[in-house]
């Protein structure tokens, strides 16, 4: 029963994330034909930062209630309760900070004054995804995967509808009203997908005094799974800033043009990654479904079960990405010829080494589901250091941008592993 379980709940949230990147792909089309070139290259600057924002004010929480409620040890409705009520004063704060820095964002960090409308956008919409969230945790904690895809589509759908109808005219205000219009259609996109997903709630449940007081005991919990969870994103999030610094520092001092380093490291993140990473919304679907389960069974003591779903995940996992590698050598250069009108070397170098990464979010979320989620997040940090270690000493070499592709190669394979590495310490007085 919980084989069908896990490949349902994989197989639902593959099809919701094909579904999603269609629309996506047709939003951004959308927006792109109406604010032009330069629009999107304002557009894009704000989109590193909403990204960050969404990680800090989610707090990690979809994590932390998929694993409280799948352990089944728990008072559901207290934990919804503890971590709305902790996730909105959170974001009272986040708000206050997001509005009194949003000028030196705007003008130093981002240097573009035409942002400053979008990053106060931002703060008005982060309570809503905030929200969503924690709805959307409870629904994987149960298992219930089909509640998730179905407001996300819906949610999708909105946010394109109302792009379609609305940019054009915020577009007539200036390209600063039309950047924060698009921000501003996740007020109401997500306020549809908190509706929907209210709707999918168990039917008679009434809520006691006891469950709408906050639970000390559930927000030490939800805090000691999120924080790490959210520590790992930033880490990812400084890592990939810092890249670029360290980067573009180091072979400007090695003698290479500004425009040979933006032109290249522009088709490594902009045209090979893309492609490379295609596959990982499979294992990131595998990860979801693995967390709830696995979760489960380690409170119930069940370790043989527990290793049979890690075979299982990685086994899957690595299959489509052989699949998929095997294809990109074979017809690597022609898809770099359609999808982008452009050769490289990069793609069939870097290819066979994602077969590790693909590995690496059901290890992820495998951790995650045993409590290890400190170490999940110091394993990215090890991982990101060694990263930009090799890629300042490798610089030196003058190999170009070669010497991002092995620093990356370095930092998957580092991290896969120590993932594995914890698991198997975990489990080894365990049947593992």
């Amino acid at each position: 029963m919980k084989k069908n379980k896990f490949i349902t709940s994989t197989v639902i949230l593959i099809i919701g994330s094909i579904l999603t990147k269609f629309i996506n792909m047709g939003i951004r089309i959308l927006v792109s034909r109406v604010i032009g070139s330069v629009g999107m290259g304002v557009y894009m600057l704000v989109v590193p930062i909403f990204s960050l924002f969404i990680s800090l004010s989610q707090m990690g929480l979809p994590v932390a209630i998929s694993k409280l409620v799948s352990e089944k040890r728990n008072n559901n409705k207290n934990i919804i309760v503890s971590a709305t009520i902790t996730i909105m004063i959170f974001n009272v704060f986040l708000l206050a900070i997001i509005f009194l820095t949003a000028s030196y964002i705007s003008n130093y960090l981002l240097q573009d004054e035409r942002t400053y409308k979008a990053i106060i956008s931002m703060a008005l919409v982060l309570p809503f995804i905030s929200i969503s969230s924690i709805l959307r945790g409870y629904y994987f904690g149960k298992q219930r995967m089909f509640p998730h895809v179905f407001s996300n589509t819906i949610e999708d759908i909105i946010r394109m509808i109302l792009i379609f109808i609305g940019l054009p005219i915020a577009y007539k205000s200036g390209l600063e009203s039309a950047i924060s219009f698009i921000i501003l259609t996740n007020i109401a996109s997500e306020s549809v997908s908190i509706i929907i997903l209210l709707l999918f709630a168990p039917k008679g449940s009434k809520f006691k005094v006891e469950d709408l007081k906050p639970n000390k005991e559930n927000i030490k919990n939800i805090f000691k799974i999120g924080i790490p969870t959210t520590g790992s994103r930033l880490i990812s999030s400084i890592g990939g800033c810092l890249e670029s610094i360290i980067l573009t520092f180091v072979l400007l001092k090695m003698g290479y043009s500004n425009n040979y380093i933006l032109s290249e490291y522009g088709i490594i993140n902009g045209f090979i990654l893309p492609i490379v990473l295609l596959p990982s919304f499979f294992s990131g679907a595998i990860a979801s479904s693995l967390l709830p389960i696995v979760s489960e069974a380690y409170v119930n003591r069940k370790y043989d079960y527990i290793k049979s779903k890690l075979k299982q995940a990685l086994s899957f996992s690595f299959v489509i990405g052989l699949v998929f590698v095997i294809f990109i050598l074979i017809f690597g250069d022609q898809v770099l010829l359609i999808l982008y009108k452009t050769k490289s070397s990069y793609l069939k170098l870097v290819a066979p080494f994602f077969i590790i990464y693909y590995l690496q979010a059901p290890l992820s979320g495998f951790m995650q589901a045993i409590g290890l989620s400190k170490e999940g997040m110091l394993d990215n940090l090890v991982g990101i250091i060694i990263k930009l270690i090799l890629l300042f000493i490798l610089g030196f070499l003058k190999i170009g941008l070669y010497n991002l592709i092995i620093a990356l190669i370095a930092d998957i394979t580092i991290v896969t592993f120590l993932h594995f590495y914890h698991i198997k310490k975990d489990l080894k007085n365990k049947s593992f």
